[in-house]
């Protein structure tokens, strides 16, 4: 089952950054927990593939609860894209859908209103270009999971 963060209203606000090839860095405000740095294998889908996002819910509540549902959560969120996109499925109207997998191969999405998300201009977006390379510095490398601890050698006699 995917956690679905308290039906999404415990995410207050972040950016998603897939203009490297491969990769989506970002930071997102969560309830209970604060300030959440993302570093995912993959892809964003449509529209949004390449660029770099904004969202801001405006559903957003506050929840004491959250810390204590949420208290497994990995921090940093390293994992694989699953689906990231504005139009998610043809069936719905587009709106702002984030879903990705964990290391540990939990499922997490989120959900939001179309009007709480949006395409960063790219004349505004150098002012996450230092964030997001900070983030690719620090959290690539851990996208591989820990080393494997390495077998002793065997000496021949």
């Amino acid at each position: 089952m995917a956690q679905k963060f308290g039906n999404f209203r415990w995410i207050k606000e972040g950016f998603l950054d897939g203009r490297v090839n491969g990769h989506v860095v970002g930071r997102m405000t969560i309830a209970g927990l604060g300030s959440v740095d993302v570093c995912l294998k993959g892809t964003m889908s449509g529209e949004i593939a390449g660029r770099l996002i904004r969202f801001c819910n405006s559903k957003f509540m506050d929840d004491p609860r959250a810390a204590e549902v949420l208290m497994d959560f990995d921090i940093p969120q390293i994992g694989k894209v699953s689906l990231i996109s504005f139009d998610p499925h043809p069936l719905l109207p587009p709106h702002p859908y984030i879903e990705w997998f964990s290391l540990k191969e939990q499922h997490y999405r989120i959900e939001l209103a179309t009007e709480d998300a949006y395409i960063v201009p790219d004349d505004q977006a150098q002012e996450l270009d230092q964030e997001s390379q900070f983030l690719r510095n620090t959290l690539l490398p851990l996208l591989d999971g820990p080393p494997t601890p390495s077998l002793p050698q065997q000496e021949w006699v």
